[in-house]
């Protein structure tokens, strides 16, 4: 079912690819602007979805997979024009990765689609979306070149421990069973 919440996630998800080409041709504050509205929206779908009770099994699908390609994408993308270090990149994607082939392992095996987002999880995808507005803000302000590495080093450390996290609580889920 399309609910306005899934509506949202899918307009996350057509907004990513456009933001890879604005970052690409050098487009900053086009690409900042619908970043931030895709930002905007990740934190909408989840609100429209509790208040209007429209939680899917879509929603639940979609929602994460949103959040994987926009980060993702645009983390690259910023690597690729040397915005974001390297390293930051292989760990963000390598966990992603991670999360993405133990979600298909708990469906495979006890039909659970995942875990739900830990409070850790969430705060994780919150200190990624900054540091990738920080990289694109640094264009404009470029005082903020400074604070990146910094920032990415706090984003990272919580990235590996959501990743650990997640991993110990999908462990648990296949023991159980």
């Amino acid at each position: 079912m399309l609910t306005l919440a899934n509506r949202l996630t899918i307009l996350r998800i057509l907004m990513t690819p456009v933001i890879t080409v604005l970052l690409l041709y050098r487009q900053i504050g086009a690409a900042l602007a619908l970043f931030l509205l895709a930002a905007i929206t990740d934190g909408l779908d989840g609100l429209v979805a509790r208040w209007q009770k429209q939680k899917t099994t879509l929603g639940m699908v979609l929602d994460p997979v949103a959040d994987k390609l926009l980060l993702t994408s645009t983390v690259v993308t910023l690597t690729i024009l040397k915005e974001l270090p390297r390293w930051f990149t292989i760990i963000v994607v390598s966990r992603d990765v991670l999360l993405i082939g133990g979600s298909v392992i708990l469906y495979m095996f006890i039909g659970k689609i995942g875990t739900p987002p830990s409070w850790l999880g969430k705060f994780t995808t919150g200190f990624q979306l900054v540091t990738v507005l920080c990289a694109m803000l640094d264009n404009f302000f470029p005082d903020l070149k400074g604070a990146i590495l910094p920032l990415a080093v706090v984003t990272l450390t919580l990235t590996i421990a959501s990743g650990l996290d997640y991993i110990y609580r999908g462990a648990r889920l296949l023991n159980d069973q």
